[in-house]
């Protein structure tokens, strides 16, 4: 049950929700590698799940409102706004795509920012373009992304998968702009060469445009030694009045650099598998595609998208299937995406990640599975709705952008697995095998 008056939580440093789940559990991993205690919940916990958490650095919600529209989104939005103003975290982080992949319509991140704001008196609204270390660079507001992991980068107006986003293409690559479009209209911006000031002149900077007819201020991230100087302007303004503050795990990043903290903590190396391994790909990702042709270790089996939704038989006979390979100790792997050269049916997009997500489920609860993978945000983000879980802790990382998090649930079957989810553009062309064999 969702609190309507949360006690303060002392010691938190930062609230984040997800807009989905594996943007979320990729702010987790970042919060971890940086010493920070870190829990990710899939709702608002109620006074008593709060109060067992024990100490915590961070806490985060992962949601799924990158694919609502305004009226949804801000439906979604005020409670968690509501929750972490009543814990009392001085920054709100709302965690958008690395992308900004959004829309008017779809998951508009100026709906999002209108929603969470009132909750966070400063006037100060920081929106971080750039997480380098997944490359994505923001230049003079312009934002570039690679075409994969250590893939070509291109301008996000010509990437190859983004500029054909099914559902929110990306047509514009000057974040100002393209978040004009969504409600923020005559965005600052502070540029790469600034950082170079002495910290009293970017300062007076920033505070000139701060106090001018916008507040909310597009900071560029071009390469790593960006991070520390947006860190500090955020962080020093946040210590004096709660701030809400939009973009990828760059925001962390940023963050991370101005927090006292234990030495960085590194990653424990992923063991091979003690049993079967089952992974649902729903992307349509090229990406996604080209490391589904380089598992081997995996029977592999499309499936049909839309008897998924539609023909019970069918989804009967897949699941006896799949759960049939799983009992004989067979790694599983299944997708849902059209083949290639074919169009997705955009208009069935959402009914199409209900059934993948339920499906997923129903796998679940047939076979016992310690280590379990779901590729595409969308599928991700309901497919662990489905599953039952209450919270999400990190366990390693596989990939830049690619997490492997341990489960919390109330259903022993659902507890403890290690789970793995990776937006499509995301992972090395060996990751399905390195969830299998260890790395």
């Amino acid at each position: 049950m969702t609190m309507v008056h949360p006690p303060p939580r002392p010691g938190l440093r930062l609230g984040w929700y997800g807009d989905d789940f594996t943007g979320a559990t990729d702010t987790l991993a970042t919060l971890a590698k940086a010493g920070q205690r870190a829990l990710l919940l899939l709702e608002i916990p109620d006074a008593e799940r709060l109060a067992g958490l024990g100490p915590l650095d961070a806490l985060g919600i992962a949601g799924a409102s990158r694919t609502m529209d305004p009226e949804a989104l801000r439906a979604e939005l005020e409670p968690v706004g509501r929750f972490f103003a009543g814990v009392g975290v001085p920054v709100m982080h709302y965690k958008c795509c690395s992308t900004f992949d959004s829309a008017p319509r779809v998951g508009s991140i100026g709906a999002a920012v209108a929603a969470l704001r009132p909750f966070f008196p400063n006037r100060f609204l920081p929106v971080v373009g750039g997480q380098p270390n997944i490359g994505r660079y923001c230049l003079f507001s312009t934002l570039f992304a690679a075409a994969g992991t250590g893939g070509t980068v291109h301008r996000i107006d010509r990437h190859p998968t983004m500029k054909a986003h099914p559902v929110t293409p990306m047509t514009e690559a000057d974040l100002r702009l393209h978040l004009a479009a969504q409600g923020l209209e005559g965005m600052g911006a502070l540029h790469y060469p600034d950082y170079g000031l002495d910290a009293v002149a970017l300062d007076e900077k920033l505070d000139r445009m701060v106090a001018g007819r916008t507040s909310a201020v597009l900071l560029d991230i071009a390469q790593a030694t960006d991070l520390a100087p947006v860190g500090r302007l955020i962080w020093d303004r946040a210590r004096r009045s709660p701030l809400l503050a939009v973009g990828p795990s760059g925001v962390v990043q940023a963050l991370a650099t101005q927090w006292e903290r234990d030495e960085t903590v590194g990653d424990a190396p992923l063991a091979p598998t003690e049993g079967p391994v089952f992974v649902l790909a729903g992307s349509l990702s090229p990406v996604t595609r080209r490391q589904i042709a380089a598992a081997p270790s995996f029977h592999r089996m499309p499936a049909d998208a839309g008897a998924l939704c539609h023909d019970d038989a069918y989804r009967e006979r897949l699941r006896s299937e799949i759960a049939g390979l799983l009992g004989q100790g067979r790694n599983v792997l299944v997708w849902t995406a059209p083949e290639e050269g074919k169009t997705p049916d955009t208009a069935q997009s959402a009914t199409i990640a209900d059934a993948t997500a339920d499906f997923v489920a129903s796998v679940a609860r047939a076979v016992p599975l310690r280590r379990l993978g779901i590729a595409g945000g969308d599928t991700s983000s309901k497919a662990v709705k489905a599953l039952g879980l209450w919270g999400l802790s990190y366990r390693t990382a596989l990939s830049p952008g690619v997490t492997v998090s341990l489960t919390h649930s109330a259903h022993p079957q659902s507890d403890g697995v290690e789970l793995m989810l990776k937006g499509g553009q995301m992972g090395s062309e060996d990751l399905f095998e390195r969830l299998v064999h260890g790395g």
